[in-house]
Parts: C-alpha cells; sequence; structure tokens
C-alpha cells in the first residue's frame, strides 16, 4: 500500500477519533449512533495508522505530499 495521506489528514483523524471515542464512552451518543461512531472511530484510527484510505483511492485522491 502506497501512503496517500499527509501528517495533517492524519492527525485530523485521530482527533476526530478521539472526539467519537468521548461521546461514545462519556454517555453523549447511546445506541445505534453510539456504535455507528465507535466503528468510525476505530476505521479512522486504523486508517492514520497505516497512513493509507481506500476511499481515497476509490476516488484517485491524495493528501500525501512526498
Amino acid at each position: 500500500m502506497k501512503s496517500n495521506m499527509s501528517n495533517t489528514d492524519r492527525v485530523i483523524r485521530v482527533v476526530i477519533a478521539a472526539l467519537f471515542a468521548y461521546l461514545y464512552f462519556g454517555g453523549v451518543v447511546t445506541g445505534t449512533l453510539g456504535i455507528v461512531l465507535v466503528v468510525l472511530s476505530a476505521v479512522f484510527l486504523l486508517t492514520s495508522i497505516v497512513s493509507f484510505c481506500p476511499l481515497y483511492r476509490l476516488f484517485k485522491l491524495s493528501t500525501y505530499k512526498g
């Protein structure tokens, strides 16, 4: 997999993932929407770690400069 995410993109995803996790585990959002947020949080963290987003590849996008 070739990297297609910049460091800024990765940091933004980690921050959003932390926000989603806080909303769920803090009890602000519960039920089905809470589960969806936890799944999105996990996806954002995983894509940040590997610096690769499959949707970017699908739409031929890249924020990586290098």
